[in-house]
Formats: structure tokens, sequence, C-alpha cells
């Protein structure tokens, strides 16, 4: 089973209060179901422009692939040409740098995803991760 609205909504309420306590700048949060569609998000007042494409890049991707954006930004730098083609065959929807992080729970069964964008990129996965874990499941970074 997929991850649920109230679930999402603590990860999203967690992860903007993690920010603010380590003064991020404003983020952008997007939790995408096991499925990949949206369940929730939220953007902190003066967050960017397509900060949402961003997030949702980074999540999308890491469900897609089965591994955190942070693994999908060492596997660029490998192979550079899988990813260009894994990134067109999504139409476009895959962020391979970190703030992508999969939900996993106590089974190891995933759950969804959550896609963060506004700092910089360790800053937004960590914000997710630390989100993830307060809601009491696994966060998957690589």
């Amino acid at each position: 089973m997929s991850i649920d609205l109230v679930t999402a909504q603590s990860i999203i309420a967690k992860a903007l209060a993690t920010g603010q306590q380590h003064g991020f700048k404003p983020l952008t949060v997007v939790v995408l179901d096991a499925g990949g569609h949206v369940t929730a998000v939220a953007r902190q007042d003066g967050a960017s422009n397509n900060r949402f494409e961003i997030a949702q890049g980074k999540a999308y991707g890491a469900l897609a692939l089965g591994m955190g954006s942070r693994a999908l930004m060492e596997r660029a730098e490998q192979q550079a040409y899988f990813i260009a083609a894994a990134t067109a065959a999504l139409g476009g929807r895959l962020i391979p740098v970190p703030g992508g992080v999969l939900i996993r729970d106590a089974e190891g069964a995933i759950k969804g995803a959550v896609g963060i964008s506004g700092d910089s990129s360790d800053n937004d996965e960590t914000a997710a991760a630390t989100a993830i874990e307060a809601a009491g499941l696994t966060a998957q970074t690589a």
C-alpha cells in the first residue's frame, strides 16, 4: 500500500520545520505515492519558481529507478549516457541530485518518495530524510 495523505502531510510539516530550524532557504516539498502520483505538496513563501518541477523530478526519478537521487547522481557521474536516456524515457522527470528520498516501511516495501528543492541538494536531502524518519518510516537516500 502507498503512503496516505495524513502521513504525507506530516512528512511535509516536519520537512518544512527542519528547514526553518536549520535556516534553510524556502523549500518546496513533494510527496509521491508508490505509483509516482502526487499525494501532497507544499511550497514555502519565497520559494523560487519551478521548485515544484525540480522536487517532483527528484522524487519521481528515485521511484522510477528504485534508488535515492544521491545514488542517481553517482550513477550519472559514471554512466552519463544511461541517465540521459532514462531522463528522456521519463519525459524529463528525473533530477539526479540529492533531495529525492524513497520512503520504505518496516518490511522494506516502497511506500512512495519525497522530493525537496529550495536549498542545497544536501540540505534538501537532510530535510526529506529527517521528515520520513520522524513519521516512523525508513528513508533511502542512496
